[in-house]
């Protein structure tokens, strides 16, 4: 077998693979003989068809198959031997298939950069140190009367927390888009159902009267179709109608469940709760601190085919759909796709240079968890996931990236921040305030 690369452009590889004819013609031709002794047709006895009957009769099919496995097994071969590593599937161009001549064929891919992991040393992380409070039981039990508010009608201009029903109908430059209109639609002001402006836009309103809401949707949008665009909403209010809470009783916790220890068995219920929540949440914070730095202390060089295809997956995740991209929707996501592809490869180096290994009981509890989220009992979802090569590879991904985070974690700095939940849930806000 020969084999021969040259470089395209930056990662990109044209490798052109000649394979001796003796190793097609030799597997057509025992295939072909094993036909002979297997397959039934007219006027023969089984196992007594001869080779040229055969060969007439399936000769083209097998060859099909035969070409396409030997291209399969001397890439890998021609990979071993130029000692490549290409980032993701190969396009394959025959160049020479024709029977007793050499197999020729040319192999187009992005090799995966050279690639050494550094200034783990100079990550610092600050770890959110946050205690569950009254207060904050106080609060979560608040917004819990507020979802099971009652509501009834007023005449009275809108105000916050009212709930208001309304008809609306937005156009972009005098054309409709999709989520552009709804009818008796019920609308809590504040509650954030909706963008701030048509809120606000709401506010002061009596039923029967007609509004007109400007609102401009943000740059970084999942419908990259409306980011940055300024909508007009046509709105017509129907009714304005005002909260009444449920009293905190007994009879209150019970509806939510709690039908033994009343509202002190909620209040458990609730802490623990914002136990789990505020556990999630510093590791999400943890794991954002520490990928985010480990990216930003590494340059690499990113294979394009990776990069594409993490741009079609974003653009999939979004709602999008298959085929070519306009430039100006791939511009939206092509900075998360890339940073999503570096932290890939370095990820993918700490578990290569480290030796991580998948922990199988971490990924049980993964998917125990998932299952229990989804109601779903945990056989069950094992058994779909351990069916679906795809989703199986989804999850052992996420716990291998977990485990690589918990090394990075025992390596880094970290430093000790009092949070109130608030902050820790609401990052944004503490930003806003520092």
């Amino acid at each position: 077998m020969q084999v021969s690369v040259e470089t395209t452009e930056g990662l990109g590889r044209r490798m052109k693979v000649q394979v001796p004819a003796e190793r097609v013609e030799n597997e057509v031709d025992r295939r072909l003989r094993d036909l002979c002794g297997r397959v039934k047709m007219d006027g023969f006895r089984p196992g007594k068809v001869p080779m040229k009957v055969v060969r007439k009769q399936y000769g083209a099919q097998v060859r099909s198959e035969v070409l396409s496995e030997v291209v399969q097994q001397t890439y890998s071969e021609a990979l071993e031997q130029e000692s490549l590593r290409p980032a993701g599937n190969p396009h394959i161009e025959p160049k020479r298939t024709e029977a007793g001549e050499s197999l020729e064929y040319e192999a187009t891919f992005d090799i995966l950069p050279e690639i050494e992991v550094a200034g783990i040393d100079q990550i610092r992380v600050e770890r959110p140190q946050v205690e569950i409070t009254d207060a904050d039981l106080d609060n979560v039990l608040e917004r819990l009367r507020k979802q099971h508010a009652e509501y009834d009608e007023v005449d009275r201009p809108a105000q916050e927390e009212d709930r208001v029903v309304v008809d609306f109908h937005g156009t972009i430059d005098g054309e409709d888009f999709p989520g552009n209109s709804a009818e008796d639609a019920p609308l809590v002001i504040g509650a954030g159902q909706l963008p701030e402006a048509f809120e606000e836009g709401l506010k002061g309103a009596r039923a029967g009267e007609e509004r007109t809401v400007e609102h401009t949707f943000p740059g970084e949008l999942a419908e990259p179709s409306l980011a940055g665009k300024s909508a007009t909403f046509q709105v017509t209010v129907k009714r304005v109608e005002e909260p009444r809470l449920p009293e905190l009783d007994d009879a209150f916790a019970a509806r939510l469940g709690m039908e033994e220890g009343g509202v002190e068995a909620l209040r458990d219920a609730v802490r623990g709760n914002l136990e789990r929540e505020r556990d999630q949440a510093v590791r999400q914070r943890l794991k954002r601190q520490v990928l985010e730095q480990l990216a930003d202390l590494n340059e690499l060089e990113l294979p394009s085919s990776l990069i594409d295809g993490e741009i079609q997956a974003l653009r999939q995740q979004s709602g999008g759909g298959q085929g070519e991209l306009p430039e100006s929707e791939r511009s939206a996501y092509e900075e998360q796709a890339r940073r999503r592809v570096k932290l890939g490869l370095l990820v993918n180096e700490l578990v290569r240079s480290q030796g991580i290994q998948l922990d199988r009981e971490r990924m049980m509890r993964q998917i125990q968890e998932m299952a229990a989220n989804s109601g779903q009992d945990p056989s069950q979802a094992l058994q779909q996931i351990a069916q679906n090569r795809e989703m199986m590879q989804s999850v052992e991904a996420s716990v291998i990236e977990e485990q690589v985070v918990d090394w990075l974690l025992e390596q880094v700095q970290t430093e000790d921040k009092p949070l109130s939940f608030d902050e820790l849930m609401n990052p944004e806000d503490e930003d806003t305030a520092s």
